[in-house]
């Protein structure tokens, strides 16, 4: 009997798991290794630092609609290719941000992820996104 319940325990669990994936409902990690982790207010401050910083918005098309940072880029991260970042990014070394939804959005994340494996060595991850940039009251522009 014990060993029936921890079999379905860990089914119910395996369950959960797949399904908050499927959902988007899981979390980012922390920390992506080849990034420096931002946040809101230290997107402020790259702007002010890098006078050739570019902010890419990783998220569908379909987002923007509800409004993105303003001089964003918009590059989906299914469009993320070294060819797509090369027309926006004028070298490996210019300032990058990568931004999405927030925490559980992987978008940012995987569009980062090809930025580093392409040799990109100035990469900023702004895990919380719009979600923690609205949150702040930030400015979004809103088409």
């Amino acid at each position: 009997m014990k060993i029936a319940s921890r079999v379905l325990i860990i089914l119910l669990a395996s369950i959960f798991s797949i399904n908050m994936a499927i959902a988007g409902e899981t979390e980012t990690p922390q920390f992506l290794e080849g990034t420096v982790r931002v946040n809101a207010e230290e997107i402020i401050g790259l702007v002010e630092e890098f006078e050739d910083l570019i902010i890419i918005d990783s998220r569908k098309k379909s987002d923007l609609t509800k409004g993105y940072i303003e001089g964003s880029i918009s590059l989906p991260n299914t469009e993320t290719s070294p060819a797509s970042l090369a027309k926006h990014i004028p070298s490996k070394s210019t300032p990058i941000v990568f931004y999405c939804n927030g925490t559980k959005c992987g978008r940012s994340m995987k569009a980062a992820k090809i930025a580093i494996a392409d040799g990109y060595n100035k990469i900023y991850w702004f895990r919380g996104g719009m979600e923690e940039w609205e949150a702040k009251g930030l400015p979004v522009v809103v088409p």
